[in-house]
């Protein structure tokens, strides 16, 4: 088998944690698999970069920034390497320039435009275990870029697209995918599987175990993905196209801070208003999740979205200036506001599962701000300070807390 594995910056944060991880290689090489391991930069390191880098220039620019945001990941698969081969393996490190990764000219978050893969190729056909810096690539000019958010992860999954790999496994310092996190909820359940779409909707709605792109890319190309921890043996989550347990209607619960409300207030009921709205905030690459709208007897209309807090304050700003031209009579937000999310294949096939759902608020008397439902998702806007007593309500509820993970 060809074996593509991800390992996360707390995994080789230190010496002993670098030791570890080679040893994981190692065994999964000596039991007849080929191994691509794809590494990220060791603990803080990408943020102390940042930090040395906003000492230097006011103004950052973000090409010589990626430049050096990847000299983290050199150093891990560097030092990655030398520990294989003082356990007695045969490794080589391989930038992502010279792995084959060619991303497009958006530094800072690239996109990875294709993959040649021979050099890796031909290293595994001597037999050596492929050590590739994750979260990097180079652009048609030949400059280093970084792929943003969760580029190690995307790396990996690109990689074992690519490869044709039988498996692409994610570690870190989660043993897997639960239904809840198990830090708020303390009886979460670890899952043994889990579809592409549930993870996709888990990842962008507040889970942080894998990153939204890499997940999109492992549907897109079929990639069999496996979430587990490097720091134990356990098996992790996989994460497939189709479940074997079709019964689990509800498979997790999602909670997401990074939530603000903006309203845009006694604007003109036309249909042309609404699509200016949003024009203008597309225009400005600010995405919107959740849409209300609601009327008055005047012809009047409010329309509420949300926005992620970071572009709460420009999404205000673009409002305001347009307010006549959007035939609106004021603009006014909430930035103390929290999203709580369950997400299942099989809902759509269950009725009831909203009533369950809004019973979970109802009983803990939860004020809920805004809604939005899909064939496999069901999201509420509450106060942020209710959000960890609502997900413990809303798993409590669907009693996810007595899924077998055996």
């Amino acid at each position: 088998m060809l074996i593509v594995q991800k390992y996360g910056g707390s995994s080789v944060a230190d010496t002993e944690g670098v030791y570890r991880v080679a040893r994981k290689i190692l065994n999964t090489y000596k039991s007849g698999n080929s191994v691509v391991a794809v590494v990220s930069a060791q603990g803080k390191t990408t943020d102390y970069l940042i930090k040395k880098s906003a000492e230097v220039a006011e103004e950052i620019n973000k090409r010589e920034l990626d430049v050096l945001l990847a000299t983290g990941e050199q150093q891990s698969m560097s030092l990655l390497s030398m520990a294989i081969k003082e356990l007695g393996g045969d490794a080589v490190s391989l930038t992502g320039n010279q792995a084959g990764i060619c991303t497009d000219d958006n530094y800072g978050s690239a996109r990875i435009k294709h993959i040649n893969p021979e050099r890796i190729k031909r290293e595994i056909d001597d037999n050596r275990i492929v050590i590739v810096a994750g979260f990097q690539g180079i652009n048609d000019i030949g400059d280093i870029t970084t792929l943003g958010r969760g580029g190690s992860d995307t790396t990996a999954v690109a990689l074992a697209a690519a490869l044709k790999a039988d498996r692409c496994d994610i570690y870190s310092d989660v043993d897997g995918i639960y239904t809840a996190d198990p830090r708020i909820v303390k009886n979460a359940s670890k899952l043994k599987e889990i579809t592409y779409d549930e993870m996709l909707e888990l990842a962008s709605l507040g889970a942080k175990v894998l990153h939204n792109r890499s997940v999109e890319m492992a549907k897109r190309y079929n990639v069999r993905m496996m979430s587990g921890s490097s720091f134990t043996d356990s098996i992790g989550t996989y994460v497939k196209e189709k479940c074997e347990v079709e019964d689990l209607y509800v498979r997790g619960v999602a909670g997401d801070k990074d939530v603000a409300i903006v309203t845009v207030t006694d604007m003109e009921d036309k249909s042309g208003n609404i699509y200016k709205i949003f024009d203008i905030l597309a225009k400005e690459k600010i995405s919107v999740d959740i849409i209300a709208q609601s009327n008055n007897k005047l012809n009047k209309a409010d329309i509420s979205f949300t926005v992620k807090r970071s572009e709460l304050k420009k999404s205000i700003k673009l409002i305001t200036e347009n307010l006549e031209r959007l035939e609106a009579g004021g603009v006014v937000f909430a930035d103390n506001c929290a999203k709580v999310s369950i997400v299942g294949a099989g809902m759509v096939n269950n009725p009831g599962v909203a009533a369950t759902m809004f019973e979970a608020m109802y009983d803990e008397n939860i004020k809920i701000h805004l809604i939005s439902t899909s064939e496999i998702k069901i999201s509420l806007v509450i106060d942020e300070d209710e959000l960890e007593t609502a997900l413990n309500a809303v798993h409590r509820k669907f009693k996810l807390h007595l899924i077998n993970e055996e």
